[in-house]
């Protein structure tokens, strides 16, 4: 027998039931499909000849910046209204923000690119493998480009960084643990002096190791007192840096080295920093990348030399920075001034090429890291599992 199912009646002059919108395909809102491009480009159209029109046919302001910056608006309420009648509000407000977003990221990388591109030119001209290993002390302002090198500046700013780095990594780890690790009542002073130090300019920094060690001392000029004030500027940077890595380790790791009886140092040092490495190398790099472009300490400190010097502890020295600031102040196209440009240009390579070895040490220590907890665990499994057969035996 069949069962009639009786309709809800809907009261006379009732407003219909609002019907939902239905889609055939799920849409994560992180997607991007090509009706999603296709949007865009019409979008970005649409406003170049709606704002073409309005700007520069019926209003009397003109520029090419106004009507870039009318332009971006007018496309991003564009392209808002159009996918939010395609897709929906939620999606709408998604795709809007993030163009928003990724053109803000495209913005500032434009400028990094230009200058990256304007060094690689100027720089270019003048690169050459004798350019790594020879010196100027036998070039004068009117020899050619070709003459000399910049070997010793390499030598001494490689020098000094690595001085700064075993000065300055080191004291800022141990910073960094006793802040997050360790704590105790000295522990808001010690983080408000880092934090004062962070601001402190690289000037200063140059003049209180030139009164010390240079009046006071009497010791001289020389790379390792510029070491000394490069070391004061990434100090704060690798502690706050390493400070926010060691956050980042789980506590249920220290816990479970705890309840297994290991002491609090143990934890820290077999358990919480291995854990850090990676982020640790991190937070040295932008310590060297602080330090290696300074220029002020350069000139008080290690005061320049023309010829090789590779013992930073006795006698001027010669660093990058600072023989960009001598050569750049000569006129432009003149054979210093190209020189000047090439080692901006080594200068920037040996940055990045610092980033990419410590990249590569981090990931594969992380990779080595991972293995080895893999190897352990398998272990146990194994000896669980002998231990279980054995007993059941």
């Amino acid at each position: 027998m069949a069962v009639e199912v009786s309709q809800p009646v809907r009261p006379a002059g009732a407003a219909p039931a609002p019907q939902r919108r239905r889609f055939d395909v799920p849409i994560r809102p992180r997607s991007f499909q090509r009706d999603d491009l296709i949007i865009l480009v019409l979008s970005a159209v649409a406003a170049l000849a709606l704002v073409a029109l309005i700007y520069g046919g019926l209003t009397i302001q003109s520029g090419i910046p106004g009507l870039i910056i009318w332009w971006y608006l007018a496309f991003l309420a564009i392209n808002y209204v159009v996918v939010r009648r395609v897709q929906g509000r939620l999606l709408a407000l998604d795709r809007t923000m993030t163009v928003f977003i990724a053109s803000l990221a495209l913005a500032m990388l434009i400028p990094l690119l230009l200058i990256i591109g304007v060094v690689v030119y100027q720089g270019f001209r003048v690169i050459s493998p004798h350019f790594f290993v020879n010196t100027v002390d036998e070039c004068g302002p009117l020899d050619p480009a070709s003459c000399g090198g910049i070997g010793h500046a390499i030598v001494g700013t490689l020098e000094q960084v690595a001085l700064a780095v075993v000065m300055a990594v080191p004291l800022a780890l141990l910073c960094a643990v006793f802040l997050n690790e360790i704590g105790g009542p000295l522990k808001r002073p010690v983080r408000i002096f880092v934090d004062a130090m962070s601001g402190v300019p690289s000037i200063v920094a140059g003049l209180f190791i030139y009164a010390v060690w240079v009046v006071q001392l009497n010791r001289g000029f020389s790379g390792f007192a510029a070491s000394l004030a490069l070391a004061i500027l990434m100090l704060p940077t690798v502690t706050r840096t390493s400070e926010e890595v060691l956050r980042l380790v789980p506590d249920g790791l220290r816990e479970g080295s705890l309840a297994l009886g290991g002491s609090e140092w143990r934890t820290t040092w077999s358990v919480v920093l291995p854990t850090a490495r990676s982020g640790i190398i991190t937070a040295s790099i932008l310590g060297v990348a602080r330090a290696v472009g300074e220029t002020a300490p350069l000139i008080l400190l290690a005061f320049g030399n023309s010829s090789m010097n590779a013992n930073p502890f006795a006698g001027a020295q010669e660093g990058l920075p600072h023989f960009i600031y001598e050569y750049i102040r000569f006129n432009p196209g003149t054979p210093p001034y190209e020189r000047a440009w090439g080692a901006a240009l080594v200068l920037i390579a040996l940055v990045l090429g610092l980033f990419t070895l410590a990249r590569v040490i981090g990931a594969r220590t992380s990779v080595e890291a991972r293995q080895r907890r893999e190897a352990k665990r398998a272990a146990r499994t194994r000896t669980r599992a002998a231990a279980t057969g054995g007993a059941t035996s």
